[in-house]
């Protein structure tokens, strides 16, 4: 069973990490913090464990991997949306600790960031996907660092600024200026993080390989790699 196997254990895992930190981002999402003269929001900070997730998924499982596990986990979202729409819409008991408004004031505002978090979302995870594996096959598996950053450079970049643009700048809730100033604020700061997490790549990479024993971890990259190549040849 899928279960009993140490790969299918390991995906599960990681499956785990990039669904959880995903649906975090976008139910914090409509809180924006302010660091110095610059706006953002706090959605941002889970994010980058997202994308480190999915280049270790990328590595180990292939593309076809990632595209499933990003169309699931777009569904889970729009689901925990669904259930804050009921939940919102149903009245407080008296004897409730937390109101109606205290309510509506924290989750209410995420209801906006529906829209622009799945079309951001999905189409950042195709261009990492597509990025990433680009990178590999020009540097023939080598340099793991630069295929996990440069494929994180371009897609949080989309990531950062089609969801403050659908969820804020469009419905006119910001102001370009501040539109601007919260996007490539988010964007360094999401930067920032990746390159910090990059460590933990390798970390993840170590201990798969320990887990999964070279020989089996070794079979499971060539196995996506190919994998991947077919596909893109297919398309």
């Amino acid at each position: 069973m899928f279960f009993n196997s140490k790969r299918g254990l390991v995906f599960i895992i990681l499956a785990g990490i990039f669904i959880t930190n995903a649906v975090v981002a976008e139910l914090i999402g409509g809180k924006l913090i302010q660091i110095g003269p610059f706006i953002m929001s706090i959605g941002i900070i889970p994010w980058p464990v997202v994308f480190l997730a999915t280049d270790v998924i990328n590595e180990f499982y292939g593309k076809k991997g990632v595209r499933k596990l990003s169309l699931i986990t777009a569904a889970l979202i729009a689901y925990a949306f669904v259930i804050l729409f009921f939940s919102l819409r149903t009245k407080a008991a008296g004897i409730s600790t937390v109101t109606d408004e205290q309510f509506s004031a924290v989750f209410g505002q995420s209801m906006w960031i529906i829209a622009g978090s799945i079309t951001a979302f999905l189409l950042s995870q195709m261009i990492d996907v597509f990025i990433f594996w680009m990178l590999r096959e020009k540097t023939g598996g080598k340099y793991i660092w630069l295929r996990s950053t440069g494929s994180t450079v371009i897609s949080q970049l989309i990531d950062t600024f089609v969801v403050l643009g659908i969820a804020f700048w469009l419905p006119g809730k910001m102001s370009t200026k501040v539109f601007l100033n919260a996007a490539f604020t988010g964007y360094t700061c999401k930067l920032l993080i990746a390159v910090a997490l990059t460590p933990l790549i390798y970390l993840a990479h170590y201990l798969i390989n320990r887990y999964l024993g070279d020989e089996d971890a070794h079979r499971a990259v060539i196995h996506s790699a190919e994998e991947s190549l077919h596909h893109r040849v297919s398309e």
